[in-house]
């Protein structure tokens, strides 16, 4: 329905330092990530942004505490980006709303659309009832990390991973509704 590898950049662009360690290019990570995209049954946890004339202008992506952590099993590589997440990123617990990833395409940037779409996260969250929502900024993203703050997010805990040369940490945020 939407096109593949426009989303597949926008995934890549998330966390493009780490795909780009396990990865030769940033074509073989987006070209992998597309073949997982159209292999893997989309839920209502993965949502595309399209603006008024059907383009896509990002995504969004949400969890749950009972939601399962999928691995990407079609791609080795992509297990392993999926196993550094996993000590780096928030644990969810029963009432959160996990924002698990957010993008917005290049060329939206700067026009307020991250914050929409966030602010529009948070109301959902608070319509259902959730005592939090909760994400992630990469220590080494600045920019988002004061987004979240300037939104009211909060930070409550630090983790890192450090493998051979490479080191990924996220702050773990938290907004409570």
């Amino acid at each position: 329905m939407h096109d593949v590898l426009h989303v597949a950049k926008l995934v890549y662009d998330v966390d493009y330092r780490t795909f780009d360690l396990f990865f030769k290019s940033d074509k073989q990570a987006i070209s992998s990530i597309s073949s997982y995209l159209l292999k893997k049954n989309i839920n209502e946890n993965f949502k595309v942004i399209l603006d008024d004339d059907k383009h896509i202008i990002g995504y969004v992506s949400i969890y749950l505490h009972d939601d399962k952590h999928e691995f990407h099993f079609k791609s080795l590589k992509l297990v392993l980006v999926d196993i550094l997440d996993y000590f780096v990123l928030c644990d969810i617990k029963k009432d959160d709303l996990y924002l698990a990833e957010i993008a917005i395409d290049e060329s939206q940037r700067g026009q307020g659309l991250g914050r929409k779409v966030i602010l529009d996260v948070i109301d959902y969250a608070k319509s259902k009832n959730f005592s939090r929502v909760i994400l992630d900024a990469d220590f080494r993203n600045e920019g988002a990390k004061k987004l979240y703050e300037s939104l009211g997010f909060k930070e409550f805990n630090k983790k890192r991973v450090k493998i051979a040369g490479f080191e990924r940490g996220m702050y773990n945020m938290e907004f409570i509704l």
